[in-house]
């Protein structure tokens, strides 16, 4: 469960901003995108991989500079 704990005087739309913060930092919400469609394994993998391929890709850019 998310806690934000609230001083007396202190701004609500602060605290609602620190609440989503904090909600989005577990990926509650990026899950429950993923768990609403089946994707296979295969398109996964193959996502997985293009990532990679772009990460070492902009390493290897940055390491010719």
């Amino acid at each position: 469960m998310i806690v934000v704990p609230i001083k007396e005087g202190d701004n609500i739309e602060r605290a609602l901003k620190k609440l989503k913060r904090k909600f989005e930092k577990t990926g509650v919400v990026k899950e429950l995108r993923e768990r609403q469609k089946f994707t296979k394994p295969s398109v996964i993998n193959r996502e997985r991989r293009k990532k990679a391929i772009y990460i070492q890709q902009l390493r290897q850019k940055e390491l010719d500079m």
